[in-house]
């Protein structure tokens, strides 16, 4: 069952979004990079309250994402990712992305805290971020 709606425009969108930010880390990190993008759209907390379909989230601004923001979106999704986003939009989860509303590349180790929010762990080149409970606990409802 689709934890969002999505149209197969959608899928494209999140697909190419989840390629940009995340291809260098392969399929399992471009799937926790999704799965931020996918809880941006199914919670209506913090940054995310008027977030609501898959192209609002990745064109938002400001704090939206930095492929978009910088230009190395253009790549079209082959087949492999419109794949893993399917797998997403239909409520897989990966960890430490399962749960996250923010991801990033550091230069050395993941701070414990980046803006205000928990580091949920890392996966390869990115660090993942959780609020709390109290802040956003749409989040992590399980469906």
């Amino acid at each position: 069952m689709a934890v969002i709606q999505a149209s197969s425009r959608d899928v494209e969108v999140l697909a190419r979004l989840m390629r940009a930010e995340a291809e260098g880390d392969g399929e399992l990190g471009m799937l926790n990079a999704g799965n931020v993008m996918v809880n941006r759209v199914r919670v209506g907390c913090l940054d995310f309250v008027d977030i609501r379909t898959v192209p609002q989230m990745a064109y938002q601004s400001p704090g939206g994402f930095e492929a978009v923001q910088k230009g190395y979106f253009y790549q079209g999704a082959r087949e492999r990712e419109k794949r893993l986003a399917k797998k997403l939009i239909n409520g897989e989860r990966y960890n430490p992305g399962e749960f996250a509303l923010w991801f990033f590349r550091p230069e050395g180790p993941c701070p414990p805290q980046w803006w205000g929010q928990w580091n949920a762990g890392r996966y390869k080149s990115h660090c993942f971020y959780t609020p709390l409970p109290s802040e956003c606990p749409d989040v992590y409802n399980v469906y």
